[in-house]
């Protein structure tokens, strides 16, 4: 695997470092991820060169979020056809690393067929990697894309729902460019509040119990120059109480048929306390985290992740007196079992609406969620593809 960490100099290191590149050193091709693992103590850039490197960045989340995991997903079949490696088992690899994310499989199917068609067409292995990576590109750019007609519909919908602006949005996990192709979903929209001068107060749940709130949300918050407030998951409901929330914006990893929604863990307590305060809950995300081969939230497969996330503290890169390098400080006694799940599904009926790039759902029903998919797919040519 040779996988290694690239640090740019100081004098050197742009502004902003890209969640997920491509390079082609003199030594051949490489995925390049900014590693989400070290942030925000660290910028540094993990460099994969084959398929179960990125399977492993995959699973350790330092590269996550459901829009980035298809992109990674991608690149991956690229980077293995690339680099002459066997690209079915490749892909098969990529698609399983974590089963609920759906833009996973649908980045890695997307490129495979790319690579298939172009073989099948008569082109040799070459031809079919530049397909690969073709396809690759070409969802990076479309998620971009994505992401910024997200943040114009999220806008809009939220100045029809709280007129006045003056918004102060509660937001779970991550969901800004560390996790798209271009500035994210949810954070996209509390970003584009902030840029118009709407946007009041950010809350950013802490997220258990990987802290993904607190080490990448409010890191992009920061960077973006966002009035904002870290507070802990459970603390949630004391702000929903005091009134102070106008509105909850989370991402999803997979939308099912019937609009549940599967986000990460603690997503599915804010939709009960948005709906007792009568606050809206909005979903933000792509169309491709729509899965209609799924047909509720009770079909949707809940990654469990290990124990020891709940029953150890750990601190990326920063040093800590008793605490094993690369490991936790226990916080439960020895043999503590946990319940882990990485992600809880809300039923549809607590979901204000879902807001994709092709406009907003409201209420989300299965005909409204499909008529939009139909529409995706008329506008995107049948881009929309989840076998």
């Amino acid at each position: 695997m040779a996988d290694q960490y690239a640090q740019s100099p100081e004098e050197n290191r742009p502004t902003e470092i890209p969640a997920i590149r491509w390079d082609e050193p003199p030594e051949g091709p490489v995925l390049v991820l900014l590693d989400q693992t070290r942030l925000p103590a660290e910028e540094v850039e993990l460099v994969c060169t084959d398929a179960p490197a990125l399977v492993e960045a995959i699973r350790s989340l330092a590269v996550r979020g459901a829009p980035l995991l298809g992109i990674a997903g991608a690149y991956g079949v690229a980077l293995a056809a690339a680099r002459g490696f066997e690209v079915d088992d490749a892909a098969d690899a990529l698609a399983s690393a974590r089963p609920t994310a759906v833009n996973l499989s649908h980045g890695v199917r997307r490129a495979q067929a790319a690579h298939r068609a172009a073989l099948v067409a008569g082109g040799d292995q070459k031809q079919a990697a530049e397909a690969a990576l073709a396809a690759a590109r070409a969802l990076h750019q479309e998620d971009a894309e994505a992401s910024a007609r997200m943040a114009e519909h999220g806008l809009a919908l939220l100045d029809e729902l709280l007129p006045g602006g003056n918004h102060r949005i509660l937001t779970h996990c991550n969901t800004g460019a560390l996790v798209s192709g271009g500035e994210g979903t949810a954070f996209a929209v509390a970003l584009a509040a902030h840029r118009v001068g709407r946007l009041r107060r950010l809350w950013v749940d802490e997220t258990r119990p990987l802290l993904q709130g607190a080490r990448l949300t409010a890191y992009e918050a920061a960077r973006s120059g966002m009035a904002y407030t870290l507070l802990t998951d459970n603390a949630a409901g004391s702000l929903f109480s005091a009134g102070e929330v106008d509105a909850v914006l989370i991402g999803a990893d997979r939308i099912a048929a019937d609009g549940s929604v599967a986000n990460k863990v603690g997503s599915y307590p804010l939709a009960v306390l948005a709906r007792y305060h009568h606050v809206p809950f909005i979903v933000v995300a792509p169309v491709t985290t729509v899965d209609p081969d799924t047909s509720d939230g009770a079909s949707i497969e809940v990654e469990q992740r290990a124990g020891h996330e709940v029953t150890e503290l750990t601190a990326p890169q920063v040093p800590v007196a008793g605490a094993e390098a690369g490991g936790g400080i226990p916080v439960a006694p020895l043999g503590t079992q946990a319940y882990n799940p990485a992600f809880d599904v809300t039923p549809p009926e607590l979901v204000t609406a879902i807001v994709t790039e092709e406009g907003a759902v409201s209420p989300v029903t299965t005909e409204a969620l499909a008529e939009l998919c139909a529409r995706s797919r008329r506008v995107t040519g049948g881009q929309v593809d989840h076998s």
